[in-house]
């Protein structure tokens, strides 16, 4: 008697697997409830200006950013959870990087970015210790030591990324978690001259809260140094979710310069970045030179075949990937284009609607 035929082998791309998704991602924890108000002042005219899905590492969801009618404050709403906040910051392993969009955005984080923040402390002196918060692997600090050999740099992160700066020699104490949070502002209350939140108000559930904060860590007279997104930069209008500075699920507030100057009024600060006299140009606008080339690179992310993640029931294709891969070599002489326009208009371009950032400083009060 014959042995039946064996089944036809299938090829493993074209079996399913079960997604490995966090078990938040299936819940309605991932989203806190929807705010029908302003988290900045509270009026209810709201309006949305933009629906998206993670363009930069193709993680599952849809999110959307409102903006305020009343103050101009932008703010992702739905606000993801914490847990979900923990998913999108994390890297599992086998998640997809998207190396071109990744090198784009390492433009926000030139040396000679950092060396223009840090200038524009000398005229206030050399601090004796001074907090970066959100520090990462602590480069501004590294860079500012150029400036100011004779302070002693401290950092903050929610990551153990500080921990290694502090190895490194970059910063002389590493603190591990969020500012806000009461044990660790009890180590670093009242015991700096310059306090500087450096793109990190944008990825803080709560930015009042966050700038309170920080200013507890002053002492009296000191300098608080901010730089951050202004949701009204004309590239936000142009190019839609495909603005890299909205970067979706990961920013969760962007504020316009006034509202962050009338903040820091409200706390007693008296705002130092003046310019000329008139109260709307009390802050320096930026631009750092990454819209053009964020655009084309996530363009050419959502044109290609989706990459291979955990999260995907079916895998794609070897020749998907292949193709990926080619095309994304291919695309790459395209941004590598826009990144030398953005670079070359940016002398320009801060000086228009298209300014993308914005620097304040503030003083504490002495009393």
């Amino acid at each position: 008697m014959s042995e039946p035929d064996a089944p036809a082998a299938v090829p493993s791309s074209a079996v399913p697997r079960t997604p490995v998704v966090p078990a938040q991602q299936a819940s309605v924890r991932v989203h806190e409830p929807r705010r029908e108000d302003c988290p900045w002042c509270g009026s209810t005219r709201l309006r949305n200006r933009l629906r998206t899905g993670d363009l930069r590492r193709h993680r599952p969801g849809r999110f959307t950013v409102d903006e305020c009618r009343e103050c101009g404050h932008t703010f992702q709403n739905p606000r993801l959870t914490a847990e979900g906040l923990a998913f999108h910051r994390r890297t599992p392993r086998g998640a997809p990087r998207d190396t071109v969009t990744d090198h784009v955005l390492a433009l926000r984080d030139a040396p000679r970015r950092r060396r223009a923040t840090a200038r524009a402390m000398l005229r206030f002196g050399e601090p004796e210790s001074w907090l970066d918060v959100g520090t990462g692997h602590g480069r501004f600090p590294d860079t500012a030591r150029e400036f100011f050999p004779y302070t002693a740099f401290d950092g903050t992160d929610l990551t153990a990324r500080v921990e290694r700066a502090r190895i490194l020699g970059r910063v002389e104490e590493a603190h591990i978690g969020a500012l806000t949070d009461p044990k660790l502002l009890a180590r670093v209350a009242a015991r700096y001259d310059v306090v500087s939140l450096l793109h990190h108000l944008e990825h803080t559930t709560d930015p009042r809260a966050e700038l309170r904060a920080a200013l507890d860590c002053l002492r009296p007279g000191g300098h608080l140094l901010v730089e951050t997104l202004d949701p009204r930069c004309a590239f936000a209008a142009l190019f839609g979710n495909r603005w890299l500075s909205y970067d979706q699920p990961r920013r969760l507030h962007l504020l316009p310069p006034r509202n962050l100057r009338a903040e820091l009024e409200a706390l007693g600060c008296a705002i130092v970045t003046t310019r000329s006299a008139t109260a709307e140009s009390r802050h320096r606008a930026l631009y750092v030179p990454y819209d053009l080339a964020g655009a084309a690179a996530l363009a050419l992310s959502q044109a290609l075949p989706a990459p291979d993640a955990p999260w995907r029931a079916i895998p794609p294709t070897p020749f998907q990937q292949q193709a990926r891969a080619v095309l994304l070599r291919a695309g790459a002489p395209l941004v590598a284009v826009a990144a030398l326009t953005d670079l070359l208009l940016a002398p320009v371009l801060r000086h228009t609607p298209f300014a993308n950032a914005y620097r304040i400083i503030a003083r504490k009060p002495t009393d």
